[in-house]
């Protein structure tokens, strides 16, 4: 089977504060802050109040984020089974980031072990988890039994 998606351009969040939401990206996590816009009028012609932020990866893709104050959202801190998002690092940065947040008086959990990656976790302005994660060996994901594994869950929900 071709996969015809590229990769991720970006995934957009919410966020509380525009700047406390730099601060956290570009000053703590080192994501450069690389675009922002204001958004005055919607494609629909509804008037909006926003600013559309974006922060890029290393590999060209983007965390975004839209503060829009006028726009109703509930902010609240995420579980991670809710809501969190990942970032591959190297293994020297992982434990780097690590103390890091730690020193930085952040709220830091790990280092995690999940078989072919070990993580850490942070809490951003807004709420989301971020995993930094980064791979151990091959780091590479089982897919020969994933669709066994899934199977299984199934039949275990309607059981």
């Amino acid at each position: 089977m071709t996969i015809a998606i590229k990769g991720l351009h970006h995934n957009a969040y919410r966020c509380r504060d525009s700047e406390e939401t730099r601060k956290f990206y570009e000053d703590f996590l080192g994501l450069p802050l690389a675009e922002a816009f204001e958004i005055n009028t919607t494609q629909t012609g509804r008037q909006a109040k926003v600013l559309h932020s974006f922060y890029e990866m290393a590999d060209g893709s983007f965390l975004a984020f839209f503060e829009a104050p006028e726009q109703p959202f509930e902010f609240k801190d995420q579980h991670d089974f809710d809501l969190h998002i990942a970032l591959e690092v190297d293994m020297d940065h992982l434990h780097a980031m690590f103390e890091k947040g730690k020193a930085a008086g952040i709220h830091t959990r790990g280092i995690s072990n999940h078989g072919f990656i070990d993580s850490i976790y942070f809490r951003d302005p807004n709420g989301y988890v971020i995993e930094l994660t980064a791979k151990k060996g091959e780091g590479a994901m089982d897919n020969s039994k994933a669709h066994a594994v899934l199977r299984s869950w199934q039949a275990g929900k309607a059981a």
